[in-house]
């Protein structure tokens, strides 16, 4: 037995240890990108969702706009028409009750 004990240990060399080391290394290094990747694909799936929504609450907006464009022309078209005399007669006829003097009116009878 004490041969055993004076033998020193065997060491592996200097260029084994380091390529161990180095497979470690890249084993970490391919766990960290499999990891990345994973992330952004399931990040992805949301962001095509969101896309989606986005995309139809565009077309919504869209409609919303065009419409208030079309009223915008019905308020210019009014505006012109309350600035003529026909409309002023029309509003002192029905909400003042005013008529020209030689003008009958008939009024029906229950």
């Amino acid at each position: 037995m004490a041969k055993k004990r004076n033998k020193k240990r065997k060491r592996k060399p200097e260029f084994l240890r380091a390529r161990n080391e180095n497979r470690f290394g890249l084993a970490v290094v391919i766990l960290a990108i499999f990891t990345v990747t994973m992330v952004v694909g399931i990040h992805s799936f949301s962001l095509r969702a969101k896309e989606e929504s986005y995309a139809a609450r565009e077309q919504e907006l869209t409609q919303l706009i065009e419409q208030e464009n079309l009223r915008t022309e019905e308020l210019k078209e009014f505006e012109t028409y309350t600035k003529t005399k026909k409309y002023a007669e029309e509003v002192a006829k029905d909400k003042l009750g005013l008529v020209y003097e030689n003008e009958i009116i008939f009024h029906e009878s229950d």
